[in-house]
């Protein structure tokens, strides 16, 4: 009867401070709801204000707490600001999701420099911005901590008219690496998730066409993803039933990868 109770309490969050980007939307609200009810305190960051609010309202009714704040990832000064109000109200942000990310569907030789420039710079600068600054705010306190990038199936292999995502992604993957390397010293942890095909209000229409069934025929577990399906490799990751884990990437796809 012990064993259920100390398994549930690797995974609990209670007394951490986590903030996610992409917060207003899809996978981020699922992860910041999650890390909400294993007993996190949630920094949401994302763009659009009043969507924030929504998913802030949602967790305080589930008895959670949270904490909206507006930011583009992008803008290093606007993140700054995001982790001190993170420190004002709930104190030092101990779990970092960077899961903001944009797409962009074009063939390589007809991708503009600013598309290019803005899918870079959200899907994989900001990802190294905002794990610095969470970094060195945990060095200056003396505390360790948990990075989790959001990466893709398609930072290993690349489909048409993704190029930018696919580099980026690819990037992501590296950087984690390389972030774990050098932070394990400091007792921060820095590990990646890279999704398959998961179901969002995004994508939700699109892979009930036509090319969705054909993608859907190379999974060899013989579904699409829910968002569900990342919880667990969420908690692991950033809970202390990960603490001996750094510098991976985690695959969540059905085994699609095993087809690549």
């Amino acid at each position: 009867m012990t064993l259920p109770t100390a398994a549930a309490a690797l995974f609990q969050l209670t007394g951490r401070v986590a903030l996610v980007t992409g917060a207003s939307s899809g996978l981020g609200v699922r992860f910041a709801e999650v890390l909400a009810d294993a007993g996190a305190a949630v920094v949401l960051v994302a763009r659009r204000a009043d969507r924030l609010a929504d998913v802030e309202a949602r967790i305080a009714k589930a008895g959670g707490r949270a904490l909206a704040v507006a930011a583009d990832v992008r803008d290093r000064a606007a993140m700054a600001r995001a982790f001190d109000a993170a420190e004002q109200r709930f104190g030092t942000v101990d779990i970092l999701v960077n899961n903001a990310g944009v797409i962009h569907a074009a063939r390589a030789v007809e991708f503009s420099e600013a598309d290019w420039q803005r899918v870079l710079g959200t899907n994989l600068d900001a990802v190294l911005f905002s794990s610095q600054e969470a970094a060195r705010r945990l060095i200056a306190a003396g505390k360790g901590g948990a990075i989790v990038n959001i990466a893709s199936i398609l930072g290993f292999g690349v489909d048409k008219g993704v190029a930018a995502y696919a580099v980026a992604k690819a990037g992501v993957i590296q950087l984690t690496k390389a972030l774990a390397l050098e932070l394990a010293s400091r007792g921060i942890r820095v590990n990646a998730i890279a999704p398959g095909w998961i179901v969002t209000d995004f994508n939700r229409d699109y892979l009930a066409s036509e090319p969705g069934a054909a993608i859907l025929n190379d999974i060899p577990l013989g579904r699409f993803g829910e968002a569900r399906d990342l919880d667990g490799v969420l908690l692991l990751l950033a809970s202390d039933a990960g603490r001996y884990m750094t510098g991976t990437t985690v695959v969540v796809d059905g085994g699609k990868l095993v087809r690549a």
